[in-house]
């Protein structure tokens, strides 16, 4: 069904694009990490006006340990992308998409927090589901469950 969709996107994308597939009746772009606002911008324009979300996979071990995945839908086409980049331990960040798509806000504080993947442009990357003063990001692979986090006290009525 969304072949013929998938081949214009490509065909649109050109050189913005690393690598692309379709799995799972998704197209998946691969992209550089300093072209990923180029190439979603692209994506935009193209109909890809619904930014679904926004997560990392962490490949412990790997030189780029981390893959930054974000998903698109067509409302136009009906169709989702997936685009991924990876970026490295030393220096996960990519550029924010909060220039494009509003909602990427709270979906990027989400995967900071837990991942520590940082977004540049989005200069508010306060906890959202964890308490301030939460050391490390549970997400990723080395992170020790049985670590102990410091004590918060407890608000007045909460006992």
């Amino acid at each position: 069904m969304g072949a013929p969709v998938f081949d214009r996107v490509k065909s649109d994308l050109g050189a913005l694009a690393e690598d692309s597939a379709v799995s799972h009746g998704v197209l998946v772009i691969g992209v550089a990490p300093d072209g990923v606002l180029p190439l979603v911008r692209a994506l935009k324009n193209r109909g890809f006006d619904m930014f679904l979300d926004v997560t990392a996979v962490d490949w412990l071990g790997q030189a780029a340990r981390f893959e930054v995945v974000w998903h698109f839908y067509s409302t136009t086409d009906k169709v989702r992308v997936r685009v991924k980049t990876r970026v490295r331990e030393e220096q996960p960040e990519v550029d924010s998409l909060l220039s494009l798509y509003g909602s990427a806000a709270f979906m990027e504080r989400e995967c900071h927090e837990m991942y520590g993947i940082r977004f540049r442009g989005n200069d508010d990357l306060r906890p959202l589901l964890l308490y301030e003063g939460f050391v490390g990001h549970p997400l990723r692979k080395d992170y020790a469950k049985e670590q102990e986090q410091p004590l918060v006290p407890y608000r007045e009525g909460f006992q």
